[in-house]
């Protein structure tokens, strides 16, 4: 397990990443956008009524604001550093002498994979004291934030290993980053898409609701649902009238894709030395 966890890939890995000043500038630029959005919103607020302040109303919706800015800032990034952590190695011929080291493929995968989007979730963590403001309004509370968290995480590991398989399987990194982003689109836009369609289509040809599970097979995939249906009850009790399931959206996006992430991590392992046993 410590060989897992701590091995000469993953620290060279850490050094290439975390010793650069364009790191900690990307940071830098990234916390001020944000702390700029979150100060235009609040200005913005308190100059559309005459008392000039800010409700727990708007405050939540200046969370949901961010939450879903992020939730696509991990959507966007998320490919792009994982989709070449092999394919570039195979480019530069250096996989053939990763792989005659003593690592196995195990561990070549999991280094690669963590290396990738600890730099994601740095930025999500370096983000997390400006919620602070958020809490000065009222409207959410700590609860909510750990469940924001909680899901960049775990969706940041699950895209971040569909990265990584496709950069294992294709052997050119443009292409592995256009397949990469390509899933991503229709796993985070395109299940939404077809989620507010088959919900449409539940209202009837009548007007009348119509009891179908169809949407829900498909947003259980879609991380921008399941983030929705935490801000607004309203929407998952509406969502389980209509489709006529009634176990929870979050753990249905859970399962489904902790299985994906699974296989996606075990089938890089195999193909990482396809030609190879043991």
């Amino acid at each position: 397990m410590r060989n897992l966890m701590v091995n000469p890939v993953l620290n060279k890995e850490f050094k290439l990443r975390f010793r650069t000043v364009k790191s900690f500038l990307g940071i830098l630029f990234y916390l001020i956008t944000l702390g700029i959005i979150i100060v235009g919103f609040i200005f913005m607020q308190s100059m559309s009524n005459n008392q000039g302040y800010v409700r727990p109303s708007q405050s939540r919706e200046m969370f949901m604001m961010l939450s879903f800015l992020q939730l696509a800032l991990v959507l966007f990034i998320t490919p792009g550093l994982t989709a070449g952590v092999i394919s570039s190695e195979r480019e530069r011929q250096t996989l053939n002498i990763l792989l005659t080291t003593t690592e196995s493929s195990t561990s070549i995968i999991l280094s690669k994979l963590v290396s990738s989007v600890s730099f994601l979730l740095l930025l999500i963590v370096a983000s997390l004291p400006l919620y602070s403001i958020v809490f000065l309004y009222g409207g959410i509370s700590p609860g909510q934030v750990l469940t924001m968290l909680g899901l960049y995480v775990f969706t940041i590991l699950v895209y971040g290993s569909l990265g990584v398989l496709f950069s294992t399987l294709l052997r050119k990194t443009i292409v592995s980053i256009v397949t990469t982003y390509g899933v991503t689109m229709f796993l985070a836009g395109g299940t939404a898409f077809l989620t507010i369609i088959l919900m449409s289509l539940n209202q009837g040809f009548n007007g009348s609701p119509v009891v179908n599970p169809a949407p829900y097979f498909v947003a259980m995939f879609n991380p921008p649902v399941v983030l929705y249906s935490f801000f607004v009850p309203d929407f998952m009790a509406h969502f389980t009238k209509t489709t006529g399931i009634e176990f929870p959206l979050w753990a249905a996006f859970i399962i489904c894709n902790t299985v994906i992430f699974i296989a996606a991590v075990l089938f890089s392992i195999k193909k990482l030395r396809p030609n190879m046993k043991g």
